[in-house]
């Protein structure tokens, strides 16, 4: 969390004093991430890995699956790649199939464009992988050399205090919508590191996110860069590149991001800004949109009603809003998640905690990790231990703001603001499920991610847990029952 002072005005103050591991904010009338940034060792040679071809259906590559029409066809079929050089690579227990090796300088697409225009071939596809139901563990190595290895940090993701990704993207496999696919979220923020321009530079773990209809409402230009990192984090949460082989996992990372840049490099943004980016999100196909950042709990719906306004214009028309409630510790959920037409996110821990930062209250719907340590204010919730040093969050972005290429997994990166992309994510792996109608609305997305939380802290809902933590899993499942405590 950047921790900045303003005054009543809006008028910006010397900003010298940015504290980066105190996740508080004392800005009155502008806005703020609602995160935390500090700087650690760099991953050697981050910026330069270059990921390998993989995809959400993977397959085998090199290969393709050929059918004839008959055996004789078959037998035909190979004597022809043998005089031009296609070697079959194996053949399958079947007599009128083939699998065949794609010739050295093509695509997969290519030969199989190539093999289906050849008399008596039936089909020519790839040679799809399967995996074990039930869950579905990517690849990514996270910081190790191991593959999967990514769930030695991203605790945030498992099932056992995170928001149990890998049974949610098992169960979008199962519909052919894998990690939210064709879903598009809104990132209103610092900006992202989606392209190469100028100074700036892609995430190497972007290469295979989609991205649409980028602005920069700071610069009033159509390259939302970040110049601050937030921004690049919560994206990564949402939909960084996944199954490639390097670096960490995204939750929907098969959906589409908008990056939007409403606040500056030093993590401000003004009301009238960030609605302007709301209404252009709604406007310009966002399903979801995703506010990591914070007005002062004590800043009233009165103070802000182009925010209010603009949540409105979006949730009419069938737009999902998430924020991030606020990282004071505070009983009150700050604007814009505590408007009633947006999801307001709160945040636990690895012990399943409430955070110390964390913002609570009657209005708060749901929590998920944002990292950290553990309350002090919950002395009757065994889950509890405020003692204990707890593990942060982590997504790849940039730790220092002057090396916007320089990319890695720093440490000091936790709050609401990771929380919140969490739930934009679990809204729209849950759209593209289909578990509750292929046009859903707000209030039914919200309905869904609320009945199957998990219950924390006693009956649902509760001012410190809201309807519990999001179990993106269950939400997804088309069997899931909504949870009963």
């Amino acid at each position: 969390m950047l921790s900045v002072a303003g005054d009543l005005s809006g008028n910006r103050v010397n900003s010298s004093t940015v504290i980066r591991r105190v996740a508080t904010s004392t800005l009155s009338a502008l806005a703020v991430t609602a995160g935390a940034a500090a700087v650690v060792p760099q991953a050697a040679g981050a910026a330069a890995v270059v990921p390998q071809a993989a995809g959400a259906a993977d397959y085998v590559p090199g290969v393709v699956l050929v059918g004839y029409a008959s055996a004789r066809t078959t037998s035909v079929a190979a004597d022809i790649a043998n005089r031009h050089g296609v070697r079959e690579s194996a053949s399958v227990d079947s007599p009128t199939s083939r699998v065949v090796r794609v010739p050295r300088g093509l695509t997969i697409a290519q030969e199989i464009a190539r093999l289906r225009r050849q008399h008596g071939v039936v089909y020519a596809v790839p040679d799809y992988r399967a995996h074990i139901a039930g869950a579905w563990i990517p690849n990514d190595r996270g910081s190790t050399n191991v593959a999967q290895g990514w769930r030695r940090t991203q605790w945030n993701f498992l099932a056992a205090a995170g928001v149990n990704a890998p049974q949610a993207w098992a169960n979008l496999f199962a519909v052919n919508r894998g990690g939210a696919k064709g879903v598009v979220v809104a990132v209103l923020d610092t900006g992202v590191a989606y392209r190469n321009w100028h100074q700036f530079r892609k995430s190497p773990d972007f290469a295979r996110t989609h991205f649409k209809s980028p602005y920069d409402f700071v610069a009033n230009n159509r390259y939302p860069l970040d110049r601050e990192g937030h921004g690049t984090f919560v994206s990564g949460v949402i939909a960084e590149s996944t199954n490639n082989g390097i670096g960490l996992t995204g939750l929907a990372y098969g959906a589409t991001i908008m990056p939007v840049r409403v606040l500056d490099a030093s993590g401000f943004g003004d009301a009238a800004t960030i609605s302007k980016g709301i209404r252009y999100a709604a406007t310009h196909g966002a399903q979801v949109i995703n506010l990591s950042l914070e007005f002062p709990p004590d800043v009233s719906a009165g103070e802000i009603p182009d925010i209010v306004s603009a949540i409105r214009f979006a949730h009419d028309r069938g737009v999902v809003v998430v924020g991030a409630s606020g990282n004071e510790g505070e009983t009150e959920i700050a604007y814009p998640a505590r408007d009633s037409n947006a999801i307001s996110v709160g945040a636990t821990t690895l012990d399943r905690c409430l955070a110390d930062y964390s913002n609570g209250g009657a209005k708060l719907d749901l929590v998920a990790p944002g990292g950290g340590n553990d309350t002090s204010s919950l002395p009757d919730d065994p889950a509890c231990h405020p003692g204990r040093n707890l593990p942060d969050v982590y997504q790849m972005t940039f730790a220092n703001s002057s090396h916007p290429g320089r990319f890695s997994f720093p440490g000091g990166w936790y709050g609401t603001s990771m929380a919140a992309p969490e739930v934009s994510a679990g809204a729209a792996m849950v759209i593209a499920s289909g578990v509750i109608g292929r046009r859903p609305t707000p209030a039914q997305i919200l309905t869904r991610l609320e009945s199957t939380a998990q219950s924390l802290g006693g009956a649902k809902p509760n001012d410190d847990y809201g309807y519990g933590l999001l179990d993106i899993g269950a939400a997804t499942s088309r069997t899931a029952r909504a949870a009963a405590n």
